[in-house]
């Protein structure tokens, strides 16, 4: 869609009305797939109210817009929406600045109790760092893998052990500085979006508040409430500006505030997980340990070391903790065989 260049002001105003239809439009999508009665509902106020405001622009911009045609990018995230569902979505049609889906990651109120003061308000989606342990965990489960393999596909070529000491030590700081990285850049990317999204949703509270909690009594009742006792707590929250943005980021968003994360910890962290399963197989070669011995050790440090984190993945999972590690050290069995078995194929097409 093009924007009048020649008046900003108009422009902006035209853009406005662009992306109130555009979500308008997009429930009007989900309102089509949607077989919840209450979501179908939720959905429908949405659009109504987005069609409402977007007719607000066109008189601001007096009277005259162009004919409307959703973007590409929309129109392609509704197709997959069509395909693969709105809880899949979630993600895409947040982006295209859709409220009301925290519904599709929130029980009903007959499985899960809504918040009943403003105290409570997002103190279910508060951890103490579970998130953080099963990073960990799955960081140090992808370094024992991977270094493991490597040290096992390098040795299976019959190399001299300083050449299987020096591919350690190189995968295990190429795959930390590389899961570092990229967990840096999705980190900050992540944030800058929340950020953005949650700046839109103040800017919205200051000019709309009543519309904003009529917004956000919609998604309680969506999710269980009576529609009276929603009302008169949504306008109980809106009252305080941080509370309701708080509110609002939460369950018109599906964000919670608190966790938005920074990219640096979040980068340290994850190269230290990695490094610390990508030493421990290392860690014979490391104290000098001849080729066959060596090998030896990391295979048994590296077993026992998986075997601990199927322990651990139990705690996460729910499933049996005997089992969990037992897949978890045949999983590294399976993974060490071929790549010490590619390992020797390849030296002997190369002699």
């Amino acid at each position: 869609m093009s924007t009048n260049q020649n008046n900003p002001k108009q422009g902006e105003q035209q853009l406005s009305w662009f992306h109130e239809l555009e979500s308008a439009w997009l429930y009007r999508r989900l309102v089509a797939i949607e077989p919840d009665k209450a979501k179908r509902e939720l959905f429908t106020s949405l659009a109504n109210a987005a069609e409402e405001q977007a007719l607000t622009w066109v008189k601001l911009a007096g009277g005259h817009m162009p004919p409307f045609v959703p973007s590409r990018r929309a129109r392609l995230v509704a197709n997959l929406t069509d395909w693969l569902g709105p809880k899949r979505m979630r993600g895409a049609l947040i982006a295209l600045k859709l409220r009301g889906l925290s519904v599709y990651n929130a029980p009903a109120i007959a499985v899960h109790a809504m918040p009943t003061t403003v105290e409570d308000i997002g103190r279910r989606h508060r951890g103490v760092g579970g998130g953080n342990l099963r990073a960990a965990v799955f960081g140090v489960n992808d370094g024992l893998l991977s270094n493991a393999s490597l040290i096992l596909g390098v040795a299976g070529a019959g190399v001299d052990v300083h050449f299987v000491l020096t591919s350690g030590v190189a995968g295990l700081l190429a795959g930390a500085l590389s899961m570092s990285a990229g967990e840096y850049v999705s980190v900050r990317s992540q944030r800058e979006m929340y950020e953005y999204q949650i700046g839109l949703e103040r800017e919205e509270l200051n000019e709309y508040p009543e519309e904003e909690a009529e917004e956000l009594a919609l998604i309680y009742a969506a999710r269980g409430m009576e529609p009276s006792a929603a009302r008169a707590f949504a306008k109980t929250i809106i009252q305080d500006p941080e509370q309701a943005l708080d509110a609002l980021a939460r369950e018109e968003l599906g964000l919670n505030p608190d966790d938005l994360g920074n990219p640096w910890g979040a980068a340290r962290f994850s190269f230290a997980a990695f490094a610390i399963g990508a030493l421990l197989p290392l860690t014979p070669f490391l104290l000098g340990c001849a080729l066959g011995v060596g090998i030896l050790w990391s295979v048994g440090l590296t077993l026992l070391s998986l075997f601990g984190v199927g322990l651990a993945l139990s705690l996460f999972t729910g499933r049996g903790a005997l089992i969990g590690g037992l897949r978890m050290a045949s999983i590294g069995v399976a993974a060490g065989a071929a790549t010490y078995g590619i390992g020797h194929l390849v030296a002997l097409a190369l002699h």
